[in-house]
């Protein structure tokens, strides 16, 4: 709550303002589990009604929709916690869940009423559950988890192949069991009851039953299918999110810094491990210290995979975001490692989490999603700042903009607009859309206008003609024209302009006596 007071009060931002809480507020007001205001996603209701018990029991507010979210963000860290000392121990869960909460996709997921980051806090609960060998518990857990994002369900369906792979193994090649192979396998006897993973389908199953008998669609409205499902099918395109992912996993926001030690730590012998009262010294009585052992390690491995496999195929924005799930996995291991292998390995880890403080507030040399660090309390700011403007210059005005400005001033209670907006919609502000608004001249008396984009003063590949084909191709990658340049073309002028690292909104007068 400290580490996030300035940000308790803002308004929505992005994709909360376009579906999450306008889902949760039907729910609020109507007892609806399927959005009516907004086209439903089919995204399972758990979070939407978590947050219409908070505004039921304390108000509907961004200060009580914030507070909600850390509340759950603190149980996911617990959660991770938990996870981490079955793992290892003490020294390396504090360690990860130190740098988990603030690396920067984490800490501003935090307090966002969205969904991934409570999945995600749901799937270590239920892993810590697992690897205590608690099944009933993994599998209440688990199902909480798909109930929160549909997509949790792969770490149980993955761990379930790696229990069913195990089981094939150890009946195919009994040999097996004498080797040092054995070491990745889960000991004997723990997967009997492999079959508690296969329970978060059922209660999943229930909701995609519930939503297409009311709505007829089973995964979601036909756009949202064909933007995240149909659209993304194409071999070159998986393969280059495959590659994204990865960058979001091991290197993305000073990653790189933990992945980087970590690897260089392999090269060194372990550390012998400090009993009580003397430093075993002798190599012949020394005890090094425990890795994580290694089934374990390959049950993480398996939900990684199955995240970067799933991820790569599916989702029109390769949102960070939709790998919580695995990244503090990697964390985990990687912190294990510096604690085995590496005498300052505290040092380390401290700089590692002075990366991340820094990755909060200074924006990288690429294009990035600005939900991942505090550039989203920037837009939010300027926007709040614009839709103030307007309404006093254009008080019930025809405005012309682009989602999800067009949500902001068309909805009050999202809290930038004091009244609502006429508004014309485009897609964004690149060249082809303000020449298709400049035809619609007498339809709109102001136009708000911003970067839909973080675009770096030096990107790197900008030179690259044919990587920017790509993007454009498979990601949706544009070029916002400038203020200055969409003042001129829709015959107006720029009435309010403001920049803040990277990042601009503008209101431009577009009045028929101009």
């Amino acid at each position: 709550m400290l580490l996030h007071a300035p940000l308790l009060r803002l308004p929505y931002f992005w994709d909360e303002a376009g579906y999450y809480v306008p889902a949760a507020r039907d729910l609020f007001l109507t007892g609806a589990l399927i959005p009516q205001s907004t086209p439903s996603n089919a995204h399972p209701p758990l979070v939407m009604a978590w947050l219409a018990l908070a505004w039921r029991g304390f108000g509907y507010s961004p200060l009580v929709t914030r507070t909600a979210m850390l509340a759950l963000s603190a149980f996911s860290l617990l959660g991770l916690f938990r996870l981490s000392r079955a793992a290892a121990n003490l020294q390396v869960a504090l360690t990860t869940v130190a740098l988990a909460a603030i690396y920067p996709v984490y800490f501003t997921q935090s307090s966002l009423a969205q969904v991934d980051l409570p999945a995600a806090g749901f799937t270590f609960w239920a892993l810590a559950a697992y690897l205590e060998d608690r099944p009933a518990m993994e599998a209440l857990w688990f199902s909480l988890a798909a109930l929160t994002k549909e997509t949790a369900i792969l770490a149980p369906l993955a761990l379930f192949g790696f229990e069913l792979a195990g089981s094939l193994v150890w009946r195919s090649w009994p040999e097996i069991r004498e080797t040092r192979w054995k070491e990745i396998l889960r000991p004997e006897g723990r997967n009997a009851r492999a079959v508690y993973l296969l329970v978060p389908l059922v209660p999943l199953a229930g909701w995609y039953a519930y939503h297409y008998a009311k709505t007829g669609f089973l995964l979601g409205n036909p756009e949202f299918f064909r933007y995240n499902v149909v659209a993304t099918a194409n071999p070159l395109r998986i393969l280059l999110a495959f590659g994204m992912r990865l960058w979001q996993v091991f290197g993305y926001f000073g990653l790189y810094l933990l992945t980087l030690a970590g690897l260089l730590a392999m090269l060194r012998p372990p550390q012998a491990e400090r009993l009580p009262g003397k430093m075993v010294k002798q190599a012949e009585n020394s005890v090094a210290r425990a890795r994580i052992p290694f089934w374990m390690q390959a049950a993480f491995l398996s939900v990684l995979l199955a995240y970067l496999a799933f991820m790569s195929a599916v989702g029109g924005a390769v949102l960070a975001r939709y790998m919580l799930p695995v990244v503090p996995l990697a964390i985990l291991t990687l912190v294990s490692t510096l604690w085995r292998r590496v005498r300052y390995w505290k040092l380390i880890a401290t700089a590692v989490g002075i990366g991340f403080a820094a990755g909060l507030f200074s924006n990288p040399p690429y294009g990035f999603s600005i939900e991942d660090n505090l550039a989203y309390r920037d837009y939010v700011v300027m926007h709040v700042e614009a839709s103030r403007f307007l309404g006093m210059r254009y008080p019930g005005e025809r405005v012309l903009t682009a989602w999800p400005a067009s949500d902001e001033l068309t909805r009050p209670w999202l809290g930038y607009a004091s009244l609502p907006f006429r508004v014309l919609r485009i897609e964004d502000f690149s060249l082809p859309q303000i020449e298709v608004a400049a035809t619609a001249r007498g339809r709109f008396d102001a136009a708000l206008v911003f970067s839909t984009k973080y675009q770096p003063p030096h990107p790197l590949l900008e030179n690259w003609d044919a990587w920017q084909r790509v993007k454009e191709k498979f990601f949706g990658y544009h070029r916002d024209l400038l203020p200055e340049d969409i003042a001129q073309r829709l015959g107006g002028t720029v009435d309010f302009h403001e920049e803040r690292d990277g990042q601009w909104v503008a209101v431009i007068s577009c009045s028929a006596s101009q």
